[in-house]
């Protein structure tokens, strides 16, 4: 099972950042039906006259954005999506330091995905995020990730992270898209992409969503 990863939001837990930060992943197994049809639009495009090297939702124009929603929408059988929303201001002030939060929100959300996939046939996860640029963030993330995960899944199922480029994985362009539509949804209100991948949601939880109290 791979798991590709994608966050959208920022880290600013002021008046002046986000008001949601949203983590999306997206699940799929091999063979990776999907790519064929996203790896023949990109030389369309580039067939087209656009420098298309790769697919980024927020970069991408109208056009090319809903072609691949349409792909992505004509593909929902062959992967499973799972998202974790955060109203930031919710927050509290001992989990938005030296980046605990962001260590804590993946783990909690790895830890549900990959729970689920340790009931299923899978003996293997391998979980694929953007590059973390930052060594330090990096290398805490993945300690606080794997000690979140160790505690909670079955001794008999492998995993590991890596942190590629979203240029080397369709995957990760997938769940970049997915996760701008989650994002879209709750930071403004639209939710017609969103309703277009939605028949592949298994979860979406709104961490913080009984709590009434700002801490900003």
């Amino acid at each position: 099972m791979y798991i590709f990863l994608d966050e959208s939001g920022n880290l600013d837990f002021s008046a002046r950042g986000t008001r949601y930060f949203v983590l999306t992943s997206v699940s799929m197994e091999r063979p990776f039906r999907m790519y064929e049809a996203l790896d023949a639009y990109k030389y369309d495009c580039l067939e087209y006259g656009l420098a298309t090297e790769y697919f980024h939702c927020a970069h991408d124009n109208r056009h090319v954005r809903g072609r691949v929603f349409d792909i992505i929408g004509s593909h929902l059988d062959h992967f499973s999506i799972d998202a974790l929303i955060v109203e930031k201001r919710k927050t509290e002030p001992s989990l938005t330091p030296d980046g605990r939060f962001y260590a804590e929100m993946l783990g909690s959300l790895l830890r549900r995905v990959v729970l689920r996939e340790s009931k299923s046939e899978a003996k293997e996860v391998i979980v694929i995020t953007d590059t973390v640029p930052y060594r330090r963030r990096r290398e805490a993330l993945e300690k606080s990730v794997r000690h979140t995960l160790s505690r909670r899944i079955p001794n008999r199922l492998r995993y590991h992270i890596v942190h590629h480029d979203s240029r080397a994985h369709y995957g990760l362009q997938v769940a970049d898209y997915i996760c701008w539509a989650v994002f879209r949804k709750y930071e403004r209100g639209k939710s017609g992409f969103f309703d277009l991948v939605s028949p592949a949601v298994l979860s979406q939880i709104d961490v913080f969503k009984n709590k009434t109290r700002a801490y900003y």
